[in-house]
């Protein structure tokens, strides 16, 4: 969220947002419509966040642009070695996104419907549905035509190849380098329009 570090409003700042009196809010807080708390001592309002979002919510009011959520980006981190998904997974946190991992291709179209990732890495030597299998199944969904697919193996050049030409965006060798990593998946996540 944009304003993720505001935990509570004042009385003031919440008539500015709505465009109304410091009256009007007080009285919204006395009567109930608007759940808020005093603090002690003087007794000023504050509202929670949450509370005058549900407030605006609950009103059919505009939410201001700054207290709007931003969506987080979440990448499906596919892989059968755990030590190597968590690897991953540490350098997508240093690229501020949030993760998921699956450890099979079965489990990643699973989670892929559930959870809508905007990228995801892509084991190609897996267990049952192998990663060539997981690019096909997605680029034939039109849900996922945008989700964006980066492939991390030690397979050879021409399986990667092979993995580009199914439809996978970008192709690395396992292992792989964490700032490399890092800048790919930056890119890759920066021009989404998720």
């Amino acid at each position: 969220m944009t304003g993720s570090s505001i935990q509570s409003l004042t009385s003031g700042e919440i008539a500015k947002y709505c465009g109304v009196t410091l009256r009007t809010v007080i009285r919204w807080l006395d009567t109930g419509k608007l759940k808020g708390y005093k603090l002690p001592g003087r007794g000023n309002n504050r509202i929670l966040l949450e509370d005058f979002l549900a407030f605006l919510d609950q009103h059919g009011m505009p939410i201001p642009d700054e207290l709007t959520p931003t969506p987080s980006k979440l990448v499906l981190i596919v892989d059968d070695e755990l030590s190597m998904a968590k690897s991953i997974q540490r350098v997508a946190r240093k690229a501020n996104l949030d993760s998921v991992i699956a450890n099979d291709g079965f489990q990643a179209g699973l989670l892929l419907s559930a959870k809508n990732p905007v990228a995801m890495t892509l084991d190609l030597s897996m267990p049952g549905m192998n990663g060539f299998d997981v690019i096909k199944r997605t680029r034939e969904q039109a849900d996922f035509s945008n989700t964006k697919i980066l492939v991390i193996s030690a397979l050879g050049h021409s399986e990667l190849n092979r993995a580009i030409e199914l439809g996978a965006d970008h192709a690395m060798n396992k292992p792989f380098d964490p700032e490399q990593l890092l800048v790919t998946l930056e890119s890759m996540t920066r021009s989404d329009p998720k």
